[in-house]
């Protein structure tokens, strides 16, 4: 019988070896290639000295293929939670010197096990993904605790932030619990996402490509849109999941705590004076507004890199953590399409979902024209984010800050759709489309005669009757549509004011099992 003495040597030694991975050599190798071992990532993400370790003893009980021959404590997976700014998560982080990383039955109950823990408790899931896939030794085990994971994935989905890092390979079935997460964060040159990968590809369609171009990090940041953030490495990326954690809740029932600033909420925003341009074909950069209105000029960007002509992302007015959608002049002129839609309605719903005010920034001509668009789906994927605004039940402010054309107008949180506080510049032009081709619409009739120097006399006359008509929100404003143009330099602290007073707002939705939005 063991003495008190050597059972606590036995648990040590025991301890050590877990930690230990698949061996010295393996973890060396893994720093070769510029990556973290996973017990290093959540050392280096979590808040110092706040992790506890669940199932560190955990082995697989698979004999199939001389898989009883070799064992590794933990199996794979280092799981347990933690703190991040002071608030609670549930982590796991993949080890990919174990098998690479490969799920087998044992390796996905313990994620399983911290992701039940982090519903039934209210905390937010953090994934480390860095794996080749499902452990083909163990067969339909390993399928079945992908499905496992991908069940939780949804039971989760809007009751808690979901966050995926992938720090490695991530491959076939294992991409699709990410894609359910909430954000995803991929380091260049080192993470790769794809569903089959560039040898099936070539095999298959005899294309050839790269990891790295098939589902590197700048692919899925700026071409597919999987993936929400690009890091340079792996220490950038735990900065900026730790920046994330600073604006979202815990789950989708915690009270939003305010974020410490001590900028003046009363802060006049002169920049903005002369900031948008008398000539309505002139681009200007959206971003400088948002940096000039929100706290301590702290935003943070959201899919950055993808569908440039729409910008969503994170800030503060007054302490007021708040998500914004602001359409982007300085690309595409700001119209809506496909790629934009979809961004826009997925992080609407985020922010629904977790009760964070919604601060729409408007300036859109409309929804970008041509077959690509149309053969695309834009009715579809455009619907997607007029559902998401509809469904919303956040707090809702929009501001008009010059056009408003068309149906891209009434989607982007209008009046109509029930936006609590509608506000506009009177730089805001609100019509059913631009003074010109109103111009050719309505007076076709009257111009049909007329050429040369006398067409485009009177043509340029209507245009500018148009515009002196309608090129303004006065006539919204006449009709309630809009309550309140403001002063540019008034934009901080008439948002602050509304924010406040949409603090308690309770809207109840429909009794429905769930709508069906436009797939």
């Amino acid at each position: 019988m063991l003495t008190s003495e050597q059972k606590r040597d036995q648990l040590a030694k025991l301890s050590a070896l877990a930690e230990l991975g698949g061996g010295e050599a393996r973890i060396a190798k893994h720093h070769e290639q510029g990556k973290f071992t996973a017990r290093e990532r959540i050392q280096k993400l979590l808040d110092s000295d706040s992790f506890i370790e669940f199932d560190k003893y955990v082995v697989h009980r698979n004999s199939s293929f001389g898989m009883e021959k070799t064992k590794y404590l933990g199996d794979g997976v280092v799981t347990g939670i933690g703190t991040i700014n002071g608030q609670q998560v549930a982590i796991f982080s993949q080890d990919f010197t174990c098998w690479g990383g490969a799920l087998g039955a044992a390796f996905a109950k313990k994620i399983c096990k911290v992701m039940d823990f982090a519903l039934e408790n209210k905390i937010p899931v953090i994934g480390i993904n860095d794996s080749g896939g499902a452990r083909i030794q163990e067969g339909v085990d390993a399928l079945a605790g992908y499905a496992e994971i991908f069940y939780r994935n949804v039971q989760a989905s809007g009751v808690i932030p979901q966050i995926s890092l992938i720090m490695g390979p991530c491959a076939g079935g294992a991409v699709y619990s990410p894609a359910m997460t909430d954000f995803i964060f991929m380091v260049e040159k080192t993470s790769y996402m794809f569903v089959t990968g560039p040898d099936v590809i070539k095999t298959v369609t005899h294309e050839e490509v790269t990891k790295e171009a098939l589902g590197g990090a700048t692919s899925h940041n700026e071409k597919s849109g999987v993936a929400h953030f690009k890091c340079e490495d792996e220490d950038d990326c735990f900065e900026r999941v730790r920046e994330l954690f600073s604006f979202i809740p815990s789950c989708n029932k915690a009270k939003n705590t305010p974020k410490l600033t001590t900028d003046p909420v009363n802060r006049a925003n002169n920049k903005l004076k002369n900031f948008i341009p008398d000539n309505s074909k002139k681009p200007y950069d959206m971003k400088e507004l948002i940096v000039e209105v929100v706290d301590d000029q702290h935003f943070m960007e959201v899919h950055r890199d993808f569908a440039k002509n729409i910008l969503t992302g994170f800030a503060s007015i007054g302490g007021i953590k708040v998500g914004i959608v602001a359409n982007q002049p300085s690309f595409l002129a700001g119209c809506l399409d496909i790629d934009s839609s979809v961004k826009a309605a997925r992080f609407v719903r985020f922010c629904d979902a977790f009760n964070i005010p919604i601060i729409t920034l408007v300036d859109v001509p409309g929804f970008l024209p041509g077959t690509v668009q149309e053969y695309g789906g834009i009715i579809r994927h455009g619907a997607k984010l007029l559902y998401a605004y509809c469904e919303a039940s956040v707090p809702l402010i929009t501001l008009i800050t010059r056009k408003a054309y068309g149906g891209a107008y009434d989607v982007m949180a209008s009046k109509h759709i029930r936006s609590d506080i509608n506000l506009a510049y009177p730089s805001a032009e609100i019509a059913v489309m631009g003074a010109e081709g109103a111009v050719n619409i309505i007076f076709r009739n009257e111009l049909a005669g007329l050429k040369g120097a006398e067409f485009d006399k009177k043509k340029a006359e209507l245009v500018l009757n148009y515009e002196d008509e309608f090129a303004n929100p006065y006539r919204a404003a006449e009709l309630g549509y809009i309550d309140e143009i403001l002063l540019p330099e008034e934009t901080r602290k008439r948002l602050h004011q509304y924010l406040v007073a949409l603090k308690h707002k309770k809207h109840t939705l429909p009794d429905r099992k769930h709508g069906n939005i436009p797939l």
